[in-house]
């Protein structure tokens, strides 16, 4: 095609150009405003998500734990000391709320109905370690919750993992510091 022959539009050349142009841009603005509230919106579910079990886990260190055994049994040198562990637990707690959190805004707890249980039973199991093995101190039981908080942890693995890769990847260090928190329950059980 010749370019000779293609005309400019100009807004003196069409009326209702100008009309059209103010239009797009309140449009433009109107979807950056849509954007701002939706991002606010996703903002405030990301605190949802990511401090309600770290608050849960808090509440549960505070109210659960009342023994100090642990700080005065003698113990090997690579276990960690109490506040280690709790904040390590804390740690993991943050880490599976946003993977949570990001298997929600995917939509996979609809999509997997499997997700909200499998999350769920992970959140209740790891909130009960801590007042199990230091307030009832009763590490047989703690080690058969460690068990089960690693069970709960590979079926979060394997259904987020579906959802949002990412959501998955967050996982491993939990799986990791349960495996490591299951050794250290089991030599408690021999103290």
């Amino acid at each position: 095609m010749d370019s000779r022959n293609l005309k400019q539009r100009r807004v003196a050349d069409d009326p209702n150009a100008a009309t059209r142009t103010a239009d797009t841009m309140n449009n433009y603005t109107g979807k950056r405003e849509m954007r701002m509230k939706m991002a606010k919106r996703g903002l405030r579910s990301l605190a949802v998500a990511v401090s309600l079990p770290v608050a849960l886990h808090l509440i549960t260190v505070y109210l659960g734990s009342t023994t100090d055994s642990y700080g005065t049994a003698s113990k090997p040198f690579w276990f960690p000391p109490m506040w280690g562990l709790r904040l390590t637990c804390l740690a993991s707690s943050f880490l599976m709320g946003l993977s949570a959190w990001l298997v929600w805004a995917e939509g996979g707890f609809h999509k997997n109905p499997k997700a909200l249980p499998v999350y769920l039973s992970q959140l209740v199991l790891s909130l009960a370690w801590d007042p199990i093995v230091f307030g009832a101190g009763a590490p047989w039981v703690g080690l058969a919750v460690c068990m089960g908080m690693f069970g709960a942890l590979v079926g979060c693995s394997k259904v987020f993992t579906d959802v949002n890769p990412t959501a998955g990847v967050l996982i491993k260090p939990c799986l990791a510091w349960v495996a490591f928190l299951a050794v250290v329950n089991l030599k408690l059980v021999y103290i």
